[in-house]
């Protein structure tokens, strides 16, 4: 037994060489192979700014109380510009936007005819009506991006004002059609939020989004009716846009300034 031990190690330290030779040879990956292998980078989104308009259509209702019967109803006019700056919450936390616009749109009801009884509600003899409305939204938007593609998540508050009402239906006199009564509410503010999706060609994206907007401002007086039984309309929309934005800066790689900050620390140091 010592014998053949005595045999083996010899050979074990003769061969370890021829060994670890070969090791290295499957190491030795070929030009061509490495042209081949593709390699997964990561985009590291640059705290740019966008600016851009959209366009597009609501589906309007309202949500009342008490609840009167009725049908959401298609406007193809919601349009405006806005303004995204992305960076990073609280400093931290990235793929971070805040993002203000300026719209103009539209807020309303349309009544239906009550399947048992036949009965269609009104309001001042309108059995609908169409609110013009300009709007300011401030979101805060979550987003993930891609080379090419972008995906949206947005969430915030708007403040708007209401411009003009028509009245429609058979018993609205001619001087009722576009006047705001003393008991009407033209403020109008609330929640608004959404989801979309952004196609990126830099430094044009261009955006799809849904967006959902609940108005927290009755549009009349509650107690216009009777000082005893309050009364709520509240406008809650739904918006499909899309639009065209351009960056303002670079969306990743190396900007000017952190070129500028780079040449400045190799001149003069770290600070």
């Amino acid at each position: 037994m010592k014998k053949t031990i005595l045999f083996i190690i010899p050979l074990i330290l003769l061969f370890s060489p021829a060994v670890l030779k070969a090791q290295e040879i499957e190491l030795d990956y070929s030009n061509e192979y490495l042209d081949s292998v593709k390699v997964n980078k990561k985009v590291k989104v640059n705290n740019y700014s966008l600016i851009g308009v959209q366009y597009g259509v609501s589906l309007n209702r309202m949500n009342f109380s008490p609840r009167m019967e009725q049908s959401s109803f298609f406007i193809p006019e919601y349009y405006g510009i806005t303004y995204t700056k992305y960076g990073r919450m609280f400093g931290m936390y990235p793929y971070f936007a805040l993002q203000a616009g300026l719209f103009y749109g539209h807020e309303g009801y349309k009544f239906k005819a009550d399947e048992e009884t036949g009965y269609m509600q009104s309001i001042e003899g309108a059995e609908q009506a169409i609110y013009d409305i300009v709007e300011i939204p401030m979101l805060a938007q979550f987003h993930a991006d891609m080379a090419h593609f972008k995906l949206m998540a947005n969430i915030g508050l708007y403040g708007g004002y209401r411009l003009r009402i028509e009245r429609i239906g058979t018993y609205v006199s001619e001087e009722m059609v576009h006047k705001f009564l003393d008991t009407d509410r033209r403020l109008d503010y609330g929640l608004q939020g959404g989801a979309g999706f952004a196609l990126v060609f830099s430094p044009v994206e261009i955006h799809f989004n849904a967006m959902l907007r609940y108005s927290w401002g009755t549009i009349y007086n509650p107690d216009y009716h009777s000082e005893y039984y309050y009364r709520f309309g509240y406008p809650f929309d739904l918006m499909f846009t899309a639009g065209v934005y351009f960056q303002l800066g670079r969306r990743y790689g190396k900007t000017n300034k952190m070129l500028k900050d780079e040449a400045r620390k190799i001149v003069y140091g770290e600070n």
